[in-house]
């Protein structure tokens, strides 16, 4: 039994044919994801989460370096991974039950009933609803249902929540922590909702112009940076992330080293700070954590 969920070493992705028609997704992407977290995959649209997540599900194979998966090819590890799509494909003409039991009959041996049809009774879905009749929310529920009830060691979930309301947001986030906690289960999750990730995820990954940026344990990447602000000042020797000055206001992400300069004040970031200075400044180095902070490769 591996201790990894993913991993990727020089990984990438290349769109198109050669020249300019082609288009580069992902490139020299390294990373390890170890199983038993629940991991933010974040990042501006055309980072390459989509792409990283239809390799991790063999949906896709590299054009460069490799990703395994649970110590193997995405390809062999198939039966211990499910993945959600945006787009949540479902055959249209099946009802709900008839999904469920596609389902079922899919994943024969891994099948929990139960907890895809507490999944889809949770949203008062009828069991005699077509699905071409739902809404897009609910057809997320129908999508999360079909992925939870294969009882993955692996959940893929590109932009689960896109389509739902705040409180069934909120409902299905927390199914998904709680069968997380009880199963052992690896997630990992994009969004653009970085608030709705924070109390959730205990690991990150921010992809920035098809490149890892951040890669770590939460508490790990929020305790290597420092949110400062003050008068206008020198910040040598940090390393500067961002920084801003509003008339003689500086606020300053860095990474410290030692103590802050006199007349600042130095916190910790949230993990939305955190995610959106890096956005801000595409050229900030990148950072990626093991599970021991103090192995930090910039």
């Amino acid at each position: 039994m591996t201790d990894t969920a993913i991993e990727a070493a020089g990984l990438g992705r290349t769109f198109g044919g050669r020249g300019r028609r082609s288009r580069r997704a992902l490139h020299g992407c390294d990373f390890r994801l170890p199983t038993g977290r629940v991991c933010a995959l974040a990042g501006p649209n055309g980072a390459g989460k989509s792409t990283l997540l239809a390799l991790a599900a063999g949906l896709l194979r590299p054009t460069e370096g490799t990703v395994t998966v649970l110590g193997t090819t995405p390809a062999a590890a198939r039966e211990q991974i499910a993945y959600v799509a945006q787009d949540k494909p479902l055959h249209p003409q099946l009802t709900v039950a008839e999904t469920l039991r596609m389902g079922r009959d899919l994943n024969p041996r891994r099948w929990d009933a139960a907890t895809a049809g507490r999944i889809v009774a949770d949203g008062g879905l009828a069991p005699d609803a077509k699905v071409r009749t739902l809404s897009g929310g609910q057809r997320t529920r129908v999508a999360l249902a079909l992925a939870l009830g294969k009882r993955p060691r692996l959940l893929l979930l590109d932009e689960p929540m896109a389509d739902l309301d705040p409180l069934a947001r909120h409902q299905l986030m927390g199914a998904l922590m709680a069968d997380a906690a009880e199963h052992g289960t690896t997630v990992v999750m994009s969004s653009h909702v970085i608030a709705e990730l924070e109390g959730s995820c205990d690991h990150l990954l921010l992809l920035g112009g098809g490149r890892v940026r951040l890669a770590g344990p939460v508490d790990d990447l929020l305790a290597a940076h420092a949110l400062v602000t003050g008068p206008h000042g020198d910040l040598a020797p940090h390393t500067v992330v961002e920084s801003r000055v509003t008339g003689r206001q500086l606020t300053a992400l860095v990474r410290p080293r030692g103590p802050v300069g006199a007349g600042l004040t130095s916190s910790e970031p949230t993990l939305e700070e955190l995610v959106l200075a890096h956005l801000r400044a595409p050229d900030a180095p990148a950072l990626t954590l093991t599970d021991a902070p103090e192995e930090a490769a910039a």
